[in-house]
């Protein structure tokens, strides 16, 4: 046997024997989720595991006729099925959508029997479904019900994520580059071949998702980049322009770094009445249930957000070495927690005016759910009122039941967020490999 062989089967033996050790782990929350969201979030000790917990529910997508439940005064539709792992999307000046269907690109190396574990129980739950590296243009029917019509718009992606339209030009962020097409109106298929406007980081793609955004006036765009690690085990080296968002001209494909210290930027938005920029990010995992609380917050330019040194302001990670009081002592503490491990992959402020009035001005984030928790957390749709440009009071779950109620099945999981041109909410499910539409009731 070769060395690479043995080393294989030493890694796999100690996982088997790892997997039972986490079979057997107690290890759950014991901080009231409701107290980890807002701006002030209850944050525990920090604990250490030679192994996490985890708990994630076996993926067995949506059984016919099931959809996920939304709160009073609302309804919900399927609008598309059979998709591969769509993740993002954006709705077109015509009212057509499109569809980004993706997941990781498997480059990076699994070198540790934690890794093996991991990928062991993310996979059972669907979420590690194989993607299109596609884009698929949705477009309903003139006078039909059901499901829309679907074509294949554009292939050969490289683990695509983020989308943006720009006058005539649309913009598609893989996990290693920025592509630019020239788009035009009614095509089901895009024409033009499209080339590359810049490079992304991606050397090893440990967090491979790539969010974009577009400055209102179109010469910039903004770039999600995650960390290529938890907390820097795979070096300090490989996360240059990681961990950050990046600004990049849309003209030339340079690119600077906005704001630093993210973890994993996931979701970018502009909000309405400030016009600040906003993201979501996903934090740190293996100090146990209750840390870190994911978050929401505006971003200042040149900005430093704590990631790897510390979380929420001042609160040092002592498992990073060697330690930076100088850049903990800057670390701005995010504006809005939304739980711990909760995910949010999916960020969007409603103007629209088909669901009822209290949802207007006001953040939807779509929480794609934990693997580092019990019980789990995450997995819903849910709302963050805002007044003045700022986060007010709880966030209100709108969109739920993608599990089951002994959190043993998962049925679905929401990723991306848009608004379609009547005002109804559009949500990528990758795990039921569903687009779905919300809709006020009163239709």
């Amino acid at each position: 046997m070769d060395k690479h062989k043995q080393r294989w089967a030493r890694a796999l033996g100690m996982a088997a024997g790892l997997t039972l050790v986490l079979s057997a782990c107690s290890e759950k929350s014991k901080v009231d989720p409701a107290t980890q969201i807002g701006a002030n979030p209850t944050l525990p000790g920090a604990k250490d595991f030679l192994v996490p917990p985890m708990q994630v529910p076996k993926g067995v997508g949506w059984a016919a006729n099931a959809a996920p439940q939304v709160a009073p005064g609302l309804q919900i539709e399927k609008i598309a099925s059979g998709l591969l792992h769509p993740r993002q999307l954006l709705v077109l000046p015509n009212q057509d959508v499109l569809v980004v269907e993706a997941n990781g690109p498997g480059e990076e190396s699994v070198t540790t029997p934690k890794q093996v574990i991991a990928g062991m129980v993310k996979g059972n739950s669907g979420k590690g479904g194989k993607g299109g590296n596609r884009i698929t243009l949705l477009r309903k029917k003139a006078g039909a019900s059901g499901e829309w019509e679907q074509f294949v718009y554009i292939e050969k992606l490289h683990s695509p994520f983020g989308i943006q339209l720009v006058g005539d030009t649309l913009y598609v962020a893989n996990t290693g580059n920025i592509m630019k097409y020239r788009y035009t109106p009614g095509e089901t298929r895009m024409s033009d071949p499209g080339v590359e406007l810049g490079d992304l980081p991606s050397t090893v793609n440990h967090h491979w998702t790539k969010a974009l955004l577009a400055s209102p006036d179109g010469k910039k765009l903004y770039v999600g980049s995650g960390s290529n690690s938890n907390i820097t085990e795979n070096g300090m080296e490989v996360e240059y322009r990681r961990a950050a968002v990046l600004e990049v001209d849309s003209a030339t494909g340079a690119s600077r770094v906005f704001a630093s210290g993210i973890r994993n930027p996931t979701g970018l938005q502009w909000e309405p009445q400030s016009g600040k920029l906003w993201a979501i990010a996903n934090e740190r995992d293996e100090i146990g249930a209750d840390l870190v609380p994911d978050y929401l917050t505006s971003l200042q330019e040149k900005g430093f957000y704590g990631w790897p040194y510390s979380y929420f302001g001042q609160n040092v990670d002592h498992r990073v070495k060697p330690q930076r009081p100088d850049l903990v002592a800057k670390a701005i503490k995010p504006d809005y927690a939304l739980g711990s491990h909760v995910a949010a992959l999916g960020l969007l402020f409603y103007s629209g005016d088909n669901l009822p009035a209290k949802y207007k001005g006001g953040a939807f984030v779509s929480e794609h759910g934990s693997w580092d928790r019990s019980p789990l957390s995450g997995y819903q749709i849910v709302y963050v009122p805002f007044v003045n440009g700022m986060p007010s009071g709880a966030a209100q779950p709108v969109v739920t039941g993608f599990h089951s109620a002994d959190e043993k099945h998962l049925y679905g999981a929401p990723v991306g967020l848009a608004q379609d041109a009547q005002g109804g909410l559009l949500f990528a499910d990758d795990v039921g490999n569903v687009i779905w539409r919300v809709t006020s009731a009163r239709q």
